[in-house]
């Protein structure tokens, strides 16, 4: 029997969601560059989804989305439409419609794998830890990336970018003896550098998802 051209199989992904709190081509433009040039690496050609539930007056998606792509995003999709003028101009400008899931109240259990490493990560090196945690015993360069589906520990400087409960584990968590990252996420919820609370920056500290929150805290 001869294999198929195609396989077809589910498979999850995590995206980052860009809310929208203002209608202004303009400002929209100016909050989005600010965005891509903060982490380069990690948002240049990202696709993204576009939420709009929070408008209260009408956008021009068409116009947004020719700013998304000149600011090097890509619109993989468009959420939080009230209404079907809304969905029909994204259709129309071939824009899947997403309904984002709801936070389930279930705890998953953490993964019983580990991944282990005790080189530094080098800028440009990508670590994945698939159903597993991650364990850096060293340092983490600028432009690296850490990626596990359970809880990441770096006993070192963290200057990269650490995405924890890549898979959507809520429970996950992201542990640092000297916190200095690029980028932080747990299950799609993350803080760019500007975005880690000072108080934090070079301290040993945990970071996990409280109240549907990205949450940091010191680690004695």
């Amino acid at each position: 029997m001869s294999q198929s051209p195609i396989d077809l199989k589910g498979c999850s992904f995590t995206l980052s969601v860009v809310y929208l709190n203002n209608s202004q081509p303009e400002i929209i433009r100016q909050a989005l560059e600010q965005k891509v040039q903060q982490a380069h690496g990690f948002l240049h050609n990202a696709p993204i989804v576009l939420n709009i539930g929070k408008l209260s007056e009408e956008i021009d998606l068409d116009v947004i989305k020719n700013i998304a792509t000149s600011v090097g995003l890509c619109i993989a999709g468009v959420s939080g439409c009230k209404n079907e003028q809304q969905k029909s101009m994204a259709i129309s400008l071939g824009l899947p419609i997403l309904t984002e899931g709801k936070s389930k109240k279930l705890t998953i259990p953490a993964p019983a794998k580990t991944l282990i490493i005790d080189t530094p990560v080098r800028t440009g090196q990508q670590i994945y830890a698939r159903d597993a945690d991650l364990i850096i015993t060293t340092h983490v360069s600028s432009g690296a990336e850490l990626i596990a589906d359970g809880n990441i520990h770096v006993y070192g400087t963290m200057r990269g970018r650490a995405l924890a409960g890549a898979s959507g584990n809520i429970e996950s968590r992201i542990f640092c003896t000297q916190l200095m990252a690029e980028l932080v996420s747990i299950a799609g919820q993350y803080w760019l550098s500007d975005q880690i609370p000072p108080e934090n920056i070079g301290k040993t500290v945990q970071l996990y998802i409280k109240n549907n929150m990205l949450t940091a805290s010191y680690l004695k």
